[in-house]
């Protein structure tokens, strides 16, 4: 029988799934934009658990409704009707003001995307979907279909089920060739999260609402990581002054519970009929309760506006050390970096500051929870200055 050499511990055994790459922080605990690990090193975190903890980590509007709710009851069946499933939708349709006033709670961004393309099909009748190219929508069937370089590295099932084309997404005079009348869907992120924080602009998301109205195709808006006040705006399609036919949000919805929104105009949720969407765990009560305390933290403490200055503030200092640019909006920004952004992310853990890569070897993602204060961005600009470029 082998053992550990002399004065030497075996490496514990996991159980997990060897799927993710994974950072050297053994995080035991978050306290408001700070992670804390086993070993005593104090992080500030710029990644915000890729783009969920918009809130940060203990805020207490959040940790009260969590507790509240789940005291009360915490899971029933769709079946039985439940007060905070509509109080929270109501709210969330409020807070959008987009005209999408019907929403389908569900639990993740991919799922989300999943109903969304599903309800396209089944409206229009049609056999096809258009994606951008460096888009990123989720790892489900339909969801992965879309996706960017999925086929190639990860999808997985034997086909697609359905014809995909993808579109450049800066040449708004291409869209003519590839959205046509086969076309029952095109999905977009506004700001594309793991493409670079790639803001795809007003002017091609006209060309694509344009496109849509010419063809019948329903356009959806993917805000799963650019949504919930994270462009410093209630949605992007509130800054870019474009309504999608649908809109799915996640992540930062629930800022750590799981919980997404697919939301639909009038015209689409009048062709929805029962059995079409489902779902066990969607519309939990706790998930609708956080959901609902995460609209009211945002509006209460002007954290929209807080995003729009303290990102204004970002674009005007960091370009310092290996930054040579910035990119995206609000608190979905890509640092340009002159050198590969995985040296300049591992410089940057090594000075406790945890910032994400994106699909763009060369831009560094900034996804930060709305509570970040300028004082915590020139933290980041001092060890940025150190690093060379």
């Amino acid at each position: 029988m082998m053992t550990p050499a002399d004065g030497q511990t075996a490496a514990p055994v996991s159980h997990l799934a060897n799927v993710f790459a994974q950072y050297p922080i053994d995080v035991v605990h978050g306290e408001g934009v700070w992670i804390h690990a086993r070993d005593g090193r104090k992080y500030l975190d710029f990644y915000g658990g890729h783009a969920v903890a918009g809130l940060g980590y203990g805020h207490p509007r959040w940790l009260a409704a969590l507790e509240r709710q789940a005291r009360q009851m915490a899971f029933q069946t769709n079946a039985l009707p439940m007060a905070i499933r509509e109080r929270a939708a109501a709210k969330l349709v409020k807070f959008a003001a987009l005209g999408l006033d019907t929403v389908f709670w569900i639990n993740s961004g991919a799922e989300a995307n999943e109903n969304a393309l599903k309800m396209a099909f089944k409206i229009t009748g049609r056999t096809k979907a258009v994606a951008l190219e460096q888009g990123w929508h989720g790892r489900t069937a339909a969801a992965g279909a879309v996706t960017w370089g999925a086929l190639e590295k990860w999808y997985g099932f034997a086909r697609r089920p359905f014809d995909v084309r993808f579109a450049p997404r800066d040449n708004p005079d291409a869209l003519a060739g590839i959205i046509d009348r086969d076309t029952a869907a095109v999905i977009v992120e506004p700001v594309q999260g793991v493409g670079g924080a790639y803001d795809i602009g007003k002017t091609m998301l006209q060309a694509l609402r344009r496109r849509c109205d010419e063809t019948g195709a329903l356009l959806i808006f993917d805000e799963v990581q650019c949504g919930m006040g994270r462009s410093g705006s209630p949605f992007a399609a509130n800054h870019y002054g474009v309504t999608p036919d649908m809109l799915t949000a996640a992540k930062a919805l629930g800022n750590g519970f799981p919980v997404s929104a697919l939301m639909v105009s009038k015209a689409v949720a009048k062709q929805i009929r029962y059995d079409d969407m489902g779902t066990t765990f969607g519309g939990g009560p706790m998930a609708c309760a956080v959901a609902e305390a995460v609209i009211d933290a945002i509006e209460s403490e002007s954290l929209l506006f807080n995003v729009r200055t303290v990102s204004t503030y970002i674009r005007a200092n960091c370009l310092v050390g290996p930054v040579t640019g910035v990119q995206g909006l609000g608190f979905l920004l890509g640092l340009k970096t002159s050198r590969p952004a995985k040296e300049v992310q591992a410089a940057l853990i090594g000075k406790n500051i945890l910032t994400g890569t994106s699909g763009d070897a060369h831009v560094l993602r900034l996804l930060p929870a709305y509570i970040m204060t300028e004082g915590h961005v020139d933290q980041l600009c001092d060890a940025l200055a150190q690093i060379s470029p």
